[in-house]
């Protein structure tokens, strides 16, 4: 069965649920993702049932929820609800990112094109104090929606959208991405106007949708050192997937950095334990000492919230616990720290 298909979606969505069970403390973010597995799946009451069930107790991220459900129920006709929803969000100011912006792309997906700009900028007057150096990646996501829905309205570069395109990291500048104009290319017999439309789509996939509407990174697993060496002891036949500590963090480092570079979103890393990972073989029924279970761990570590995002600020504290920062360690040119 292919991967995208409803009833792959639908079975996805049941597996999410049962694994909740088996983690109630993980129950959040298994049914966010069960939730979003059910919109694909076009089930939409079914995935607002969700969202209602984990908004009627005390959720972590209650805008995030509220957000997604607005999203959702517009997309099956209830708009006015959505609209109440949205506008909800927006008073309750939330201190985070990702349900503006999710709040702003609803509106924006149903041609309300100045209102989403007004709720983007509402959140950058709130997210972006003045003069700040770095800014986490869902903010600079923020940022760079707002900078394409105000190219779309035809508006003035403002200052957020002078930081927008120094935060850029695209090899095409942003009022590149965003020209509207850009469009008609689409309507050309052009061969060399048609390649170079797919270059910038390919580039602006890779920018900016980075899934924040489903906050699930796509992760890879980090083995602490004394973890790592617990591991190879009883299972050395995962030595070819681990051949040192040291290689592990290199391989680990060179493969997000990969992963961004081909326009992959959300990364994240999860941190490994021997005894959670012999207790997930155990529950998928298979030895330890197989390779293939390790990827299938650390996307079940990530769908119960257990991912880090991946880069840190690179004035933040690296993920490897070298004790210094991203900047100093892994986030150094060439991805790997001069000494160790």
């Amino acid at each position: 069965m292919r991967p995208d298909t409803p009833a792959a979606h639908t079975a996805e969505a049941e597996r999410l649920l049962r694994t909740a069970k088996q983690y109630p403390g993980d129950r959040e973010p298994l049914l966010l993702r069960a939730a979003a597995h059910l919109e694909l799946a076009d089930d939409r009451p079914g995935a607002t049932a969700l969202y209602d069930d984990l908004l009627s107790g005390t959720p972590a991220d209650p805008h995030l929820i509220r957000a997604l459900k607005a999203a959702n129920l517009w997309e099956y006709g209830h708009e006015a609800e959505a609209r109440a929803i949205i506008e909800g969000v927006r008073r309750s100011r939330p201190t985070e990112a990702p349900p503006w912006e999710i709040a702003a792309e609803t509106l924006e997906a149903h041609d309300e094109l100045e209102a989403a700009e007004r709720t983007l900028t509402e959140a950058a007057t709130l997210l972006v104090p003045p003069g700040t150096a770095e800014l986490p990646h869902p903010t600079r996501s923020l940022l760079a929606t707002r900078h394409r829905i105000r190219r779309m309205l035809a508006l003035p570069h403002d200052d957020w959208d002078t930081r927008a395109d120094a935060l850029h990291q695209g090899t095409i500048p942003l009022d590149e991405l965003h020209d509207p104009k850009r469009l008609w290319s689409l309507g050309s017999s052009d061969p060399a106007e048609l390649q170079a439309e797919i270059t910038r789509l390919r580039s602006e996939l890779g920018a900016y949708r980075t899934a924040l509407s489903r906050p699930f990174p796509v992760a890879v697993l980090h083995w602490p050192e004394r973890e790592l060496t617990e591991l190879l002891a009883a299972y050395p036949e995962l030595e070819t997937e681990y051949p040192t500590y040291r290689a592990h963090l290199t391989d680990l480092e060179a493969s997000l950095r990969e992963l961004a570079a081909a326009g992959t979103p959300n990364l994240g890393i999860v941190r490994a334990t021997v005894p959670s990972y012999e207790a997930f073989a155990a529950s998928e029924q298979t030895h330890p000492s197989h390779p293939a279970l390790l990827p299938q761990y650390a996307t079940t570590l990530a769908a119960r919230s257990r991912a880090l995002p991946w880069p840190p600020l690179r004035t933040e504290a690296c993920w490897c616990d070298s004790e210094r920062t991203y900047g100093e360690c892994h986030g150094a040119v060439g991805g790997e720290p001069a000494d160790r």
